[in-house]
């Protein structure tokens, strides 16, 4: 954690106004600075498009502001918190000036340290029950910097976003009952590579900004030359800016005097109500964020009331992440929608001299009352916009159905049985007219390119509960919500002997008994205990950790064929998800002809592994040794780097291997052996046996056992299909 407390101190920061582009980032901070009702800023871009620069930038234009002498949580001398901690403070206490400070929460940040806590070192030295601020109670008054917010875990940022809103933080916590005022502005930072916020937590933060550095030369080369000036003289870079810093943060200054009386309308709020109602999103908090980030807007442009332009802002920031209703969801706006919606707006409100709809009874136009008439819709994304498809490949399901219903089509004699064949083209069944998957012709052969799957059925099938898979024992406790973990936020199992120093890790029950029979011997005479650090005993806690789910996808031509791929893609998507929601980091392995690939490092991107997923080419032989031995080398590259996060493989395959490990060596031993090295390496694996048909080798069954792990059928792995064999056996018995 990093306070600044003063924008002298320390080197010289970048100027704001100094920073190339980003209009909506820059503009998407001021609003929180003139209304800090609007609930903060999520920064989302690229690495190295100085989101922090402009964020740290900001701390130094906000104005300084008067705080009482010796009070912890900075409470204002003319209207101090009557249930501030360090209070009750008299009217006119005295103070001092203090510049708003900036405080960073690092994400490897405790909850202790976010909000507070006891003070352990006083309750057992002085007796006494003392509180002991965090970070919350720092940033009261000033900037609450989060970097990498995707990173943190999701009760901390539940915490801070509670905060936000509700302008406190409430501390109920090791024995201590404590509400101070949190007014803060906040603002989060995440590169989308390294994961995504879940939708519900995406919806706390009042706007969104998308940052990528600049395509345009010129704009790139102004970056660099202004860097460089920066770090060859700081403070005569910082002076060229001066009047520039000066003039924003007296318009910054005026537009917050002004925001209170900015006046905004009926007719500006039915129209943001019927953007929001067009948008479809869930809620209020859209009606209420654009409301006030609109009022903002007003007053940095020095108007007294709100405009159909300051709404159309405040939707373009407010609206994008609010639109994410599902993990594979892309966020953003299309402005051209943006544009339709507002026209609509326009259109339902009528004239802008028009009687109000409530007071005139005139049935010319709907009232409040009355059915609004059923508008178009938007058209959809502009040409070269990807579509906001649940899958993300942009593919409308197939028409038609499957004659047998389980999903494939018989294969054809020889698609790679167990001779080796070569790539399965698996020729469309009789009568069956649907286009072709792609415009692609198989190459056939072990070392051609295959031909593109695209997921068809992907969007229904990854929508089902998958089971959920953990890995066996008890982890280190990587933040997750998979497997069983030691961690520090989990229920208390039982007492170590080890020390802590910390409220939050004491098991007291543990340390009175630890230190109850040396009381006579420490010269106890009255009431009280008398406790030495080597009875402190700390509380093992077990919760659920994050693991690295490693999906390694068998795309050779056995599996080619146009139902089995796209219920395998469909798993996988349903794995995801399920990867998504747990918190794991997720890896992807092919293999197919006579190689096995990387398709994705381990990431927290789990979006981004759907969009490779989507791009899955399959076809040629089945180098399966040589997958699982790409899975172990990328295991072990994972466990040096991360050695917290536990290994889950996740192999779908129909067992069968024609190629191997070795020339000369045996296709089916050479998998089993590199099996067994993932089992010896202490690696849980789940065989998904995506064979089908009349006629099945069972291969897969063998390879589970060599792993160690479990083997589960393709049907097997969603509820769904337990749901839809009951309801079978329900039908049949009433027939």
């Amino acid at each position: 954690m990093s306070t600044s407390t003063a924008p002298a101190a320390g080197p010289p920061r970048f100027p704001f106004s100094a920073v190339v582009g980003h209009d909506d980032l820059r503009l998407a901070l001021l609003l929180n600075a003139v209304h800090p009702g609007v609930g903060g800023v999520l920064v989302r871009g690229e690495k190295g498009t100085a989101k922090s620069t402009a964020v740290r930038a900001l701390a130094a234009l906000l104005p300084s502001h008067e705080v009482v002498d010796a009070c912890r949580f900075a409470c204002d001398p003319a209207a101090p918190d009557p249930s501030c901690p360090d209070g009750p403070h008299p009217a006119g206490a005295a103070g001092g000036r203090r510049p708003a400070r900036l405080v960073e929460l690092p994400v490897g940040a405790t909850e202790d340290r976010l909000v507070g806590s006891l003070d352990l070192e006083k309750a057992l030295s002085e007796g006494r029950r003392a509180y002991q601020p965090g970070l919350l109670a720092d940033a009261h008054r000033g900037v609450l910097y989060v970097d990498e917010v995707n990173l943190l875990h999701d009760h901390l940022v539940d915490l801070l976003l509670d905060a936000a809103a509700m302008g406190r933080a409430h501390v109920e916590r090791d024995g201590v009952s404590v509400s101070h005022a949190a007014r803060f502005l906040l603002v989060g930072t995440m590169n989308p590579e390294e994961g995504e916020l879940r939708p519900q937590l995406l919806d706390r933060f009042g706007l969104t900004v998308e940052v990528r550095a600049s395509r345009d030369v010129d704009t790139r080369v102004e970056v660099t030359r202004r860097r460089m000036a920066f770090e060859d003289d700081p403070a005569g870079f910082v002076a060229r800016f001066a009047p520039d810093e000066t003039a924003t943060a007296a318009r910054l200054r005026a537009a917050q005097a002004h925001v209170s009386s900015v006046a905004v309308s009926d007719r500006e709020l039915r129209r943001i109500a019927f953007v929001c109602a067009r948008f479809d999103v869930d809620g209020m908090r859209a009606d209420l964020v654009i409301t006030r980030a609109a009022a903002a807007h007003a007053a940095w442009e020095g108007r007294d009331a709100v405009t159909a332009d300051d709404v159309r802002v405040a939707a373009r920031l407010a609206l994008p992440h609010r639109r994410r209703r599902d993990p594979f969801d892309e966020p953003g706006l299309d402005p051209a929608e943006l544009d339709r919606a507002l026209a609509d707006a326009e259109d339902h409100l009528g004239p802008e001299d028009d009687p109000d709809p409530d007071d005139d009874p005139d049935p010319g136009g709907p009232g409040p009352d009355d059915p609004a008439e059923p508008q178009d819709g938007p058209d959809g994304p502009d040409a070269g916009e990807e579509p906001d498809d649940a899958d993300g490949t942009g593919d409308t399901p197939p028409a038609g159905g499957d004659p047998r219903g389980d999903g494939e089509r018989a294969e054809a004699p020889g698609s790679d049985g167990a001779d080796g064949g070569e790539d399965a083209t698996d020729p469309a069944a009789p009568g069956d007219d649907r286009a072709p998957e792609t415009a692609e012709a198989p190459t056939g052969g072990d070392g051609g390119d295959g031909r593109a799957v695209v997921v068809g059925d992907a969007a229904r099938l990854h929508r089902a509960t998958v089971r959920k898979f953990t890995v066996p024992g008890l982890g280190a406790g990587a933040p997750g919500r998979r497997s069983r973990a030691r961690t520090d936020a989990g229920r208390i199992v039982r007492p170590s002997g080890a020390g802590t120093t910390r409220a939050a890790d004491l098991h007291l029950p543990a340390t009175v008994l630890a230190a109850a029979p040396h009381q006579a011997g420490r010269g106890r005479r009255g009431p009280g205990l008398l406790v030495h650090r080597d009875d402190l005993r700390r509380a093992e806690r077990e919760g659920r950790e994050g693991n690295l789910v490693l999906f390694v996808v068998d795309a050779s031509g056995s599996m080619a064929a146009r139902k089995r791929m796209t219920a395998v893609s469909g798993a996988v998507l349903g794995l995801l998800r399920d990867a998504y929601q747990r918190r794991d980091k997720v890896g992807l392995v092919t293999f197919r002809a006579r190689e096995a690939e990387l398709a994705l490092p381990p990431t927290s991107s789990v979006p981004t592994a759907q969009q490779r997923l989507s791009r899955l080419r399959t076809g040629g032989r089945t180098p399966l040794a040589g997958g699982l031995l790409k899975a172990r080398a990328v295991l072990d590259a994972e466990r040096r780097r991360d050695p917290r996060r536990r290994p889950l493989v996740v192999l779908l395959t129909d067992g069968r291997a024609t190629v191997a490990a070795r020339d000369g060596g045996d296709p089916v031993a050479d998998s089993r052996r590199a099996a067994g090295l993932l089992a010896a390496d202490g690696v849980h694996t789940v065989v998904v046996d995506c064979e089908a048909g009349h006629v099945r080798l069972g291969l897969a069954a063998p390879l589970a056992a060599a792993a160690g792990g479990e083997l589960v059928t393709l049907d097997e792995l969603t509820a769904d299909s337990v749901g839809d064999l009951v309801r079978e056996t329900r039908s049949a018995r009433a027939a």
